[in-house]
């Protein structure tokens, strides 16, 4: 039988095309050659058409008069100001709305997503309510509704809503108390950032050594039952004081209200100190809805209103007291009161050893308008309010979704360690379901961020109307203001999504 030999003989060549690395070589190249090629396209056909309608391009416009008015700034603007400080005023404008938005959204949110999961049936039914209702409802028809149907139609500057703390709400806004530090007022304002530092490495300590020890260190627990007295006692004078203004007794003899704060802080240190919270609860309660509902419902007979009030205040006082004598021994709670007096106190005590003044300019009603103060034109106050309605909704189910991801057996085990609820909720269930609320909430971040450009369309004067609205239409540079308006919410979005990466980074599970 005859044999063929191959031994010696080279492999037979195939193509080139037949090697899958030389495809996917050859396949990127093609890909990247298009893409360089579309591009180009575009800016050379760009260029031609700019050069026929006689324009050019670059970016000297940006110091160029803009000869425009802007309603709301966070720096002095006139018509004399330049473009490129109406694209800093859009800039600051939208970071405003953005951090505003994010901050009381993740409060609320949270909130909402806590309350839904609650064993209470009314306040999971509210919570649920509220969060199908508001998610369903496209955002700028909530925009309109609250600044036509709600800040437009407030009374008229002649007839503002008086609120507490000289604050007044009419058609054109809200009207704060402008404050004035002095210049020895930068040690009070360094005094807070290292306070509040201070309090948070505290914090973060006293957790650790419960954490390794089971137990919180005695020095914290002595601290923090004087700083709940302090805490306490403050509260209450300041409570006990404005309720003088619907108590005669109480305007008669001011130093009532220090008697009953003193009492209540020594309370605060017994036994009695649920009795004593609640007593508090009701007095701030009372005050606030009363001081509301005079200054929106000025026709309603004061007993009335007082008498709700009094109603509200009893069910705020009953639900602290059930809550606080479900608390845990002071002994086993998050030194809170303490951390509260290092992040207050310290820059209090700065405050009156340098004798820095900060005073306030309280808004005036002359004969048309307001003197003084700080006017929040309603546009700022419905796009804040209706984003942070809003977006909260939406971050109320992630963090639903983060806790019931957490394994039950976690539940059980902490309550098999005799954990309250709420110690339970903040010490092993939230630290655990943070790991899958972060990634949701990110982009919830973004879209807030991104949302408030729809401010264009309530009057807010934001990047998209001040830069991309008056500024293009003035200039005509369409692609220098459409470029610098991308890159602003581009790094807005880079930088968002870095932080809470980071974040994310620090809370993940790390396996073992």
């Amino acid at each position: 039988m005859a044999v063929q030999d191959n031994i010696g003989s080279s492999a037979p060549r195939t193509s080139l095309l037949n090697d899958p690395v030389f495809r996917g070589i050859l396949y990127q190249i093609i890909v990247g050659g298009l893409v360089v090629a579309f591009f180009y396209w575009i800016v050379v056909n760009t260029a031609q058409n700019l050069a026929a309608q006689n324009k050019t391009t670059g970016f000297d416009f940006l110091f160029r008069t803009a000869g425009f008015d802007i309603s709301f700034t966070l720096f002095p603007w006139s018509r004399t100001s330049f473009y490129w400080q109406a694209f800093l005023a859009g800039l600051l404008n939208t970071l405003l709305v953005a951090v505003i938005g994010i901050f009381f959204a993740t409060l609320l949110g949270f909130t909402l997503g806590i309350a839904r999961l609650s064993s209470n049936w009314l306040i999971a039914r509210v919570a649920t309510v509220y969060i199908e209702t508001i998610r369903n409802i496209p955002l700028l028809l909530q925009l309109f509704f609250w600044y036509f149907a709600v800040l437009k139609a407030m009374p008229a500057v002649r007839n503002s809503f008086e609120l507490p703390l000289d604050v007044f709400i009419n058609q054109r806004g809200l009207m704060v108390p402008r404050p004035m530090p002095d210049g020895e007022f930068i040690w009070v304002l360094l005094a807070i950032a290292i306070s509040v530092i201070a309090a948070i490495a505290v914090g973060i300590w006293a957790t650790r050594e419960r954490t390794a020890t089971g137990r919180y260190p005695a020095l914290v627990v002595q601290a923090a039952k004087i700083a709940d007295a302090v805490v306490t006692f403050l509260v209450a004078a300041l409570a006990f004081t404005l309720l003088s203004q619907f108590v005669p007794v109480l305007a008669n003899s001011p130093a009532i209200a220090w008697v009953v704060a003193l009492v209540a802080a020594v309370a605060s240190l017994t036994r009695f100190a649920p009795y004593s919270r609640a007593v508090v609860a009701f007095a701030i309660t009372f005050v606030i809805l009363a001081s509301l509902l005079r200054a929106m419902f000025p026709g309603w007979p004061p007993f009335v209103i007082d008498l709700g009030a009094a109603v509200a205040g009893l069910v705020m006082g009953w639900i602290s007291l059930e809550g606080t004598l479900r608390r845990p021994p002071s002994e086993g709670r998050f030194p809170l009161a303490l951390l509260i007096l290092i992040a207050v106190g310290i820059p209090a005590v700065v405050y009156v050893v340098t004798g820095a003044q900060l005073a306030f300019e309280l808004p005036v009603l002359e004969r048309f308008n307001f003197r003084g103060g700080v006017q929040l034109p309603p546009e700022l106050v419905a796009l804040v309010f209706g984003l942070t309605i809003y977006t909260a909704a939406f971050i109320a189910e992630n963090v639903r979704g983060g806790i019931r991801s957490v394994n039950k057996g976690q539940t059980e085990a902490a309550q098999s360690l005799g954990l309250k609820e709420g110690d339970r909720l903040r010490l092993v269930i939230v630290p655990q379901a943070m790991r899958v609320i972060v990634p949701p909430l990110t982009s919830q971040y973004l879209n807030l961020t991104k949302n408030s450009s729809l401010g264009a369309a309530i009057g807010y004067p934001e990047l998209v109307n001040v830069f991309t609205g008056t500024t293009l239409n003035q200039t005509g540079k369409a692609i220098e203001v459409i470029a610098l308006t991308m890159a602003v919410y581009l790094t807005f979005s880079l930088l968002t999504s870095a932080f809470m990466n980071w974040y994310n980074g620090r809370v993940a599970m790390v396996e073992r």
